[in-house]
């Protein structure tokens, strides 16, 4: 039977969490189809996933690179592009595909983070008004689109970093999102260890740089140095 929905999930050498990951979505195989996409891991996640989803792809290195080549795989008519380290609700492919049903040809979800300090509350706070705003989804907000939009708009280009804003601005062109108030919940991990205000500076730095036409490359080359 065709699957209704199409989860598709970028992966490089996240080992150690994959298989607790994968386990959340076990639930959802009978109406899902699960596509890990590697991109290259040199710590066995390929081998990790492959009994616990319905595929494991192999790609060039690149979240974007990565999600096209999963999109291109997938079976469903709606897809959806999740982050490893980002947790679902429960009744997330009853509510995407009602949004669909509704007439929406892509959306997100709203995002809270797995910590319990208040400042990351209020960043999540943030976030999602701000996408409700803008029109623009992070990938942590669990981007959602159906396959004749994602065709239309030719997929994620093919950039180093920023590929979330990049395809949303395109989607857009498209229609507006349906901003789901449900909450997916995301790892904090990366706040923590480089701190959290350090953390929202840099990415206030990378968008305005990003606005402003600098190179992706370059933007993933500060995104990732070591502090």
């Amino acid at each position: 039977m065709k699957p209704q929905l199409s989860i598709i999930i970028p992966v490089l050498n996240e080992a150690e969490q994959l298989a607790a990951r994968l386990q959340t979505l076990q639930p959802l195989r009978n109406v899902c189809q699960l596509v890990l996409v590697d991109g290259g891991s040199e710590d066995g996640s390929a081998q990790i996933a492959a009994p616990l989803v319905d595929q494991v792809l192999h790609s060039p290195r690149g979240r974007a690179r990565q999600m096209n080549c999963g999109a291109a795989y997938a079976e469903a008519e709606v897809l959806m592009f999740l982050h490893v380290d980002t947790c679902l609700p429960v009744n997330a492919p009853d509510v995407i595909l009602a949004a669909v049903a509704l007439g929406y040809h892509w959306g997100r979800f709203d995002v809270s983070f797995d910590a319990l300090q208040p400042i990351l509350k209020l960043i999540a706070f943030m976030m999602n008004w701000r996408s409700r705003l803008t029109g623009i989804a992070t990938g942590d907000q669990t981007l959602f689109v159906t396959r004749e939009t994602f065709n239309k708009v030719e997929g994620f280009p093919d950039i180093a970093l920023m590929e979330d804003i990049a395809v949303s601005a395109r989607l857009k062109k498209m229609g507006r999102p349906c901003c789901l108030s449900a909450k997916v919940v995301t790892s904090a991990r990366r706040w923590q260890q480089q701190g959290i205000i350090k953390t929202i500076l840099l990415m206030w730095w990378l968008r305005l740089s990003y606005f402003f036409g600098v190179d992706p490359n370059v933007l993933l080359g500060q995104y990732y140095r070591k502090p």
